[in-house]
């Protein structure tokens, strides 16, 4: 059991597919999960199908996903930093690098969760990888979290090799299926289910376990 999960990742929807069981996981056995999401992605391309937002009101609409999302996976603690999406590669480090340390500093988390820098295909996934990275790293080593990388770029596995955690998630399919329905704007996952349930082999085959990669600090 850890000790409390801070979990940092740029967009809405980040956590449905790689971690909402994991975390789910964890919340089921008492472990504090605060999730900090650093955009809305209010610059995604999509709008839902059929069409239910424009460029305006996409940020709010994602915003509610978001926020469903988290009540499906029993997260309580979801802050929203305000940066902007697509622009987090382009965001003063130092900037980053602050708003991360301070939520380290006031949780005290044992275990950090994010995308793996150069390995996550999203610039904002590597950049926001990166920042966490960098401030994890500026911390003595005996007071460190432990950081768990989400990584899924075409090849990861042959540069990182396999995944250092694979957790069986079929215990909590409801909640990773609840998670990613939540962001109906930008996934149609009904009509793929073709209304197979979270007990079906199939769904608990493509969906019951999530690979973790721990990053080696130099």
């Amino acid at each position: 059991m850890e000790r409390h999960i801070l979990v940092v990742l740029p967009h809405p929807d980040d956590e449905a597919f790689g971690i909402s069981g994991t975390l789910a996981g964890h919340i089921r056995q008492g472990t504090p999960v605060t999730y900090a999401c650093l955009t809305l992605g209010e610059m995604g391309r999509n709008m839902g199908n059929p069409l239910a937002a424009n460029r305006v009101t996409l940020p709010e609409i994602r915003k509610a996903e978001l926020e469903e999302s988290c009540r499906s996976i029993g997260i309580q603690d979801l802050r929203m930093l305000g940066f902007h999406d697509k622009t987090i590669e382009f965001e003063d480090r130092e900037l980053l690098v602050g708003k991360i340390r301070g939520l380290i500093d006031e949780l005290n988390p044992s275990l950090v969760i994010t995308f793996y820098p150069g390995y996550s295909v999203h610039p904002d996934h590597d950049a926001t990888g990166a920042a966490v990275i960098d401030t994890v790293q500026r911390i003595p080593v005996e007071e460190r979290p432990v950081v768990h990388c989400i990584a899924f770029s075409k090849g990861c596995e042959d540069v990182l090799g396999k995944a250092d955690v694979v957790n069986d998630v079929r215990p909590y399919l409801g909640q990773k299926l609840g998670s990613i329905l939540a962001h109906s704007s930008q996934f149609q996952l009904n009509g793929q289910l073709g209304g197979k349930s979270a007990n079906d082999k199939e769904v608990q085959e493509r969906f019951g376990y999530e690979r973790l990669w721990t990053y080696r600090f130099q």
